[in-house]
């Protein structure tokens, strides 16, 4: 199945994509497992994307909260 990535736009199946999915709670993960349900937004595994989607705000768009500096530095860590 394929998913559009937050920082370029671009279709990419979801496999190779780093999915950020918010909870019900208001809680924000890098859900590498899939197990975590809620609203998700996904960024391609590449240094560019993930630049874009958390300088333009595009990643707190889409999920509508605030992301957690501790969150930036795991998507990051994602690659």
């Amino acid at each position: 199945m394929q998913r559009k990535c937050v920082g370029c736009g671009l279709l990419n199946d979801r496999e190779n994509m780093i999915r950020i999915t918010k909870t019900s709670d208001g809680q924000v993960f890098v859900n590498g497992n899939s197990k975590i349900f809620g609203r998700s937004a996904y960024i391609c595994y590449n240094t560019t994307c993930i630049d874009e989607a958390l300088k333009k705000n595009r990643l707190q768009k889409v999920l509508k909260t605030q992301i957690p500096e501790d969150l930036k530095g795991q998507i990051i860590n994602e690659l």
